[in-house]
């Protein structure tokens, strides 16, 4: 592809309009399932930055996107075909398997599978813009100081059983229960630690080397 190419030109049609319409489908749903809250997820605000990402063309927001939930996600994915093959790892993707849980939800939900490879994707096309490593952690940050001042702590509420609790696991990795084996402000100390350090910081420097390569890192 010709290197001087617009980066919103290497992006095909297809994939915006896909993208979209999975974006209208799934933005209402889970606003009127699980209430606004639960966009304040790490996934689900990846999922708006792709989405502005695809349409502009601006490596930033895709790249924000990609350096930010790619580890993570790439642990989802691993769970979840553990699950699949009857070894369950981490219980994390144990609600994909639950019959109680309706089967459109968890097939929305399989975006978690499916979006870390499309935002590398995206991100070789369009190329890395390095500003990502620190925008989002900054953002992080931000969100999990939100979601534990804010946000309910778990168990969930029985009568709003749908209300999004633990958000960002800023209460320890269980939806449950909140860990006990640390006080809750050191956990939150260590888990924003975590995030340039441990699932931010070397998907930064993944990127920075592949897309490098490529040509295409700024």
């Amino acid at each position: 592809m010709d290197p001087t190419t617009a980066p919103n030109a290497r992006i095909p049609l297809p994939i915006k309009l896909a993208f979209t319409a999975f974006m209208a489908v799934l933005v209402p749903f889970y606003w009127h399932n699980y209430g606004p809250t639960n966009f304040l997820y790490f996934c689900d605000v990846a999922l708006f930055l792709t989405l502005i990402g695809v349409w502009t063309g601006h490596r930033l927001p895709l790249s924000m996107a990609c350096v930010g939930i790619l580890l993570p996600q790439v642990f989802w994915v691993i769970d979840f075909v553990a699950n699949l093959g009857g070894v369950p790892l981490t219980g994390m993707t144990s609600y994909m398997f639950d019959s109680a849980n309706p089967l459109f939800n968890r097939s929305l939900s399989l975006f978690h599978g499916w979006l870390p490879f499309l935002l590398l994707w995206l991100v070789l096309r369009v190329g890395y813009d390095r500003r990502a490593f620190l925008a989002w952690v900054g953002l992080a940050w931000l969100l999990i100081v939100v979601c534990y001042a804010w946000m309910p702590a778990p168990p969930p509420d029985p009568a709003a059983p749908n209300l999004p609790v633990n958000i960002n696991y800023v209460y320890g990795f269980d939806d449950r229960r909140a860990q006990t084996w640390m006080p809750e402000l050191a956990w939150v100390g260590l888990w924003m630690a975590l995030q340039p350090l441990v699932i931010v910081g070397p998907t930064h420097l993944l990127l920075r080397r592949i897309c490098s390569a490529r040509g295409r890192d700024e």
